[in-house]
């Protein structure tokens, strides 16, 4: 199972309300585009237009042959991540329920706004972006556990 370091300083300012969106601690560009360049480089994931976030998200949508996990595993249809425009720079994931508890006790993320309203499954969280490459190389682990979770791993 992965273990996540802890993030550094303050958790940034979101909008806890829809759109969920991070206000502050925002990427920068270059760490944004290179968040985007690899989080749509895993097999079978296909870059698509957000079917559920704000105009400009783009989200990894898992292929027909890329398996399938449970349904907790996935926000609608087989998207089962999307990365924010540049201005936010966050993501929305699923993740397995262990793993959604520790990405939050570390600082990493928090539970979309929906989630206590039961309205979506607590698999549903926003993950923040990435301030520098070490950062980076943490998110890409949790985008690569959000996929396991879509491939039914």
């Amino acid at each position: 199972m992965l273990t996540l370091p802890d993030r550094s300083g303050d958790k940034p300012k979101t909008n806890y309300g829809l759109p969920h969106e991070q206000l502050d601690q925002n990427s920068p560009p270059e760490i944004h585009q290179h968040l985007k360049d690899r989080a749509f480089d895993f097999p079978f994931v296909e870059r698509r237009p957000s079917i559920i976030s704000v105009p400009g998200a783009e989200a990894l949508w898992l292929q027909e042959e890329g398996g399938y996990g449970c349904a907790e595993a996935f926000m609608r249809g087989k998207e089962f991540a999307h990365v924010h425009p540049p201005y936010d720079g966050s993501m929305h994931m699923m993740l397995p329920k262990d793993l959604v508890a520790e990405a939050l006790d570390r600082g990493w993320g928090e539970s979309h706004p929906l989630v206590p309203r039961g309205q979506a499954p607590e698999t549903l969280v926003m993950i923040f972006g990435p301030r520098d490459t070490d950062e980076l190389e943490v998110i890409m682990s949790l985008i690569g556990e959000s996929y396991r979770f879509a491939q039914g791993g």
